[in-house]
């Protein structure tokens, strides 16, 4: 591990990262794995507790949905809550973070002359909602336009002030935007909506155990995030969690058995599905705080920080932002002229598929960027690989 840990008496604790702690996930070792971003990685140990939940479910299904699920849900909601600073009385499981902001946006009573305010790094499938919520109910859909690259925490919040007006209904911020990696100064977000009477939705999908979380003192209408990313817990295990003034009205996409029951009765039960993903999210838990917790998420930080410096020098350009407003991801634009468009940077990223690594591309005003992420089992030497994978990309094209 070449990122020096900022608190050694923690380190001592810690196991050997990098390359050394690969075997403990299923990782193909022909390929650059350096998108943890996108779909997160799940551990050996995880997936051995998902498989026992899944065999105790298939011994006797009726016993195990009538009997053993419902505390089995609400003990694992518990963990959740204790680790990102809430109740376990205020969170409910959801399959990933996009169903968590329908739940909350469908479930919104909006009329004409109302306004939603998206960010303009919002998530695509995201906005997408806010968009059909606007269309259905003859709403409007308005954007802040957070500055990229470069922002600074005051021009995200001048971006943030300038959306607000009288006819805001609800503000949908993200907390680490996926298109941009920037880690957006969420607390400040919050007290501007506050200010002006205006509910908050957050969307917090990359956050839980890429950041510490205290939702409790952020003090967000709702907050949705997603355990499966940077907790590493089996995919499809997410959470909402509403403040407690903020639960009546809030309904499940899927109406089911437990409509008008309550907040927990309605989204706890939404039909046969399979709730192994969350009942494992305590062996997540476990997992994260072997790993060294805090001090792994400052290692991971470093390590994308020193990551995304590389590769900008290597390729002569820039990164998308400082320090100040980036988390376990980075962005780097490459060192192309042309058209700026989302085919072609589908296109590049075939072509870096091609070459055995998922490095994600985005079209900005700029360029074409290239994300990169920092887990546990990342080292410098990736992005010493991923930059020569990346130049040869590049001369090839010329």
């Amino acid at each position: 591990m070449t990122v020096e840990l900022s608190h050694a008496a923690e380190a001592g604790a810690m196991p050997a990262l990098g390359a050394a702690i690969r075997h403990e996930w299923t990782l193909d070792s022909r390929w650059l794995t350096v998108n943890h971003g996108s779909y997160g990685a799940t551990p050996l140990v995880v997936m051995a507790a998902q498989d026992d939940w899944r065999r105790q479910l298939e011994a006797q299904p009726g016993r195990f949905m009538r009997l053993t699920l419902p505390e089995a849900l609400r003990r694992a909601a518990g963990a959740v809550a204790e680790f990102v600073g809430a109740k376990g009385t205020d969170l409910a499981f959801v399959e990933n973070a996009t169903v968590g902001c329908n739940a909350v946006l469908r479930s919104l009573r909006l009329g004409p002359g109302d306004e939603i305010l998206v960010l303009s790094q919002a998530y695509g499938a995201v906005r997408n909602t806010a968009r059909y919520v606007a269309e259905i109910t003859g709403a409007r859909l308005v954007e802040a336009a957070i500055p990229f690259p470069g922002p600074t925490a005051d021009s995200v919040l001048a971006a943030v002030a300038a959306g607000l007006t009288a006819r805001t209904r609800i503000a949908v911020l993200d907390h680490i935007t996926s298109a941009s990696a920037l880690l957006l100064p969420l607390e400040r977000m919050i007290v501007l909506c506050r200010a002006a009477r205006v509910p908050v939705l957050v969307d917090g999908a990359h956050a839980p155990a890429q950041i510490a979380l205290d939702l409790t003192r952020l003090d967000a209408d709702w907050y949705v995030g997603n355990c499966h990313k940077w907790l590493m817990a089996p995919k499809g295990c997410a959470f909402l969690w509403a403040r407690r003034d903020r639960q009546e009205g809030i309904h499940p996409v899927t109406i089911s058995h437990g409509f008008g029951k309550g907040f927990l009765a309605e989204f706890d039960w939404t039909g046969t599905r399979d709730p192994s993903a969350f009942l494992a999210v305590d062996a997540a838990i476990a997992f994260h705080h072997r790993l060294g917790a805090g001090t792994l998420r400052a290692r991971n930080i470093a390590l994308a920080d020193e990551a995304t410096s590389l590769l900008a020098e290597r390729f002569g350009t820039e990164r998308g932002a400082d320090a100040a407003l980036s988390g376990s991801m980075g962005m780097i634009r490459l060192p192309l002229a042309g058209p700026v468009t989302a085919e072609r940077a589908a296109a590049l990223r075939a072509r870096l598929l091609e070459a055995a690594t998922d490095a994600p591309l985005f079209a900005h005003d700029l360029g074409i960027w290239l994300r990169i992420s920092a887990q546990a089992y990342n080292e410098r030497a990736d992005y010493e690989r991923l930059a020569e994978i990346v130049e040869r990309m590049l001369s090839d094209m010329d």
